[in-house]
């Protein structure tokens, strides 16, 4: 998967995010009863766009891993991060087409690190048989940018007063205490109570 963020221009705090997923394709072929399966790989491509509010940062920032030859004066400006969360890819359908003419190949190039694993680069040729195939795909897409929290500190302290038992015997106390059932179950959902029978 690639990720590609651009400020959009005239939208401050905007953000333009590319995202182009490459699912690993495996299907089997029968070619009738008397020629066996026939297992073969590939490629699909999707792309998605989607854009974000990240805000903006008017400051930049310099770290000690910056070396001094690459320090950009006019660089190093605070963007924020484009996160993608994917869940398992869900195989839906696929269909077998004969000099498809449909023109939706996606126009990508895909990477080498990719490619290597089919052996090299694919080369674009006209094929007698097309596979589409249609992936459910669950994502959740965010702009993550770190920020200044105030967090209040104290200095450490020393206790003054000494714990104060009910009895000499601890396990006494201990078996006074119910069991933590939620800890270790949550509670079930209860009733909104309306009647419907929905779960909060």
């Amino acid at each position: 998967m690639y990720i590609d963020m651009q400020p959009i221009p005239f939208n401050r705090g905007y953000y333009s995010i590319d995202l182009t997923f490459f699912f690993d394709v495996s299907l089997e072929l029968y070619g009738g009863a008397t020629v066996g399966c026939e297992r073969v790989s590939g490629i699909s491509i999707f792309n998605k766009k989607v854009i974000l509010y990240g805000s903006e940062g008017n400051v930049k920032m310099f770290t000690s891993e910056s070396c001094r030859d690459e320090a950009d004066l006019q660089g190093n400006k605070v963007l924020p991060k484009a996160t993608v969360q994917v869940a398992q890819p869900v195989a839906l359908s696929a269909k077998l087409c004969e000099h498809c003419r449909c023109g939706c190949e996606p126009c990508c190039v895909i990477p080498d690190c990719i490619a290597n694993r089919y052996g090299g680069a694919f080369e674009t040729v006209e094929q007698k048989n097309t596979v589409y195939v249609t992936i459910g795909l669950f994502t959740i897409v965010q702009i993550v940018r770190n920020v200044q929290m105030l967090i209040p500190a104290f200095d450490f302290c020393i206790p003054d007063k000494e714990c104060v038992t009910s009895g000499d015997n601890p396990c006494e106390l201990f078996r006074k205490i119910d069991f933590p059932t939620d800890e270790f179950f949550p509670p079930k959902a209860s009733d909104c109570g309306c009647g419907c029978g929905r779960q909060n």
